[in-house]
């Protein structure tokens, strides 16, 4: 089960409570929970859940319908209405906004379980076929990466590596400075020039092109120095046409 952090928004703190006792079960991280539309959007931006538990019924004038809205326009993140509406006015509003599940309270631990790791699975699949889709276009020097409410373009000439942190990449950049991207490093490495980058580690991809020198068990870029795993050293060496030398 991969190391999910699940984003609770639910006004009732009874239940809020329940659904937090469930995810502990399950092994999930988790934050919140939210109780309105304002304190779901502090949540996204300060705790960076990878997927959220969404009550429709919230206090304050907007309800679990606006966050969803706001989720697909500027967040891009999967969510799942878990909700005591079954009513078919509700479900018709909801299919508007295209959740990644629909749980009617109350719920099983199994329930909920499956949610998830269906939600995200499926979020995930979709969104690696959509960037190799729009890798096949056109050959490029950049990507667009979102760092907070801004996309940024990022050349690939300043991309000093990558490093993985559970499902965020942490991208090191050679002015020293650092953006995290929500994704896993395989995932986002296929969008990048092939060839130019190279997985020297599980938690470590770098810019061949800055790569300086080649250690036993690490290599320096920049004067910088990262380590090399025993099973990416020798795919590593031939990338760079060292041969003989293991």
């Amino acid at each position: 089960m991969a190391e999910l952090k699940i984003g609770i928004v639910e006004d009732e703190l009874v239940i809020a409570r329940t659904i937090v006792g469930t995810l502990e079960e399950l092994g999930y991280t988790h934050c919140g929970p939210a109780l309105s539309y304002t304190e779901a959007l502090e949540m996204l931006d300060t705790d960076k859940p990878d997927l959220l538990l969404l009550d429709i019924q919230l206090a304050g004038r907007k309800d679990g319908f606006d966050v969803a809205e706001r989720l697909n326009e500027t967040y891009k993140l999967p969510f799942i209405f878990l909700t005591a509406n079954s009513d078919f006015e509700t479900i018709d509003r909801a299919k508007k906004v295209k959740p990644h599940a629909y749980i009617v309270k109350p719920f099983t631990k199994e329930e909920l379980y499956a949610a998830i790791e269906i939600a995200f699975h499926n979020f995930t699949g979709a969104q690696a076929g959509a960037k190799t889709e729009k890798a096949a276009f056109s050959p490029r020097n950049f990507i667009f990466v979102k760092d907070g409410y801004v996309f940024r373009k990022v050349f690939f000439d300043e991309l000093l590596y990558m490093e993985s942190e559970a499902n965020y990449v942490l991208l090191h950049l050679t002015s020293q400075k650092k953006i995290m991207v929500r994704s896993t490093i395989n995932d986002f490495m296929e969008q990048l020039e092939p060839g130019r980058f190279a997985r020297i580690h599980r938690r470590f991809a770098v810019n061949a092109h800055f790569i300086e020198d080649i250690f036993p068990s690490e290599l320096s870029l920049q004067g910088e120095k990262l380590p090399i795993g025993k099973s990416y050293r020798e795919e590593l060496l031939r990338a760079l046409g060292i041969v003989g030398e293991r």
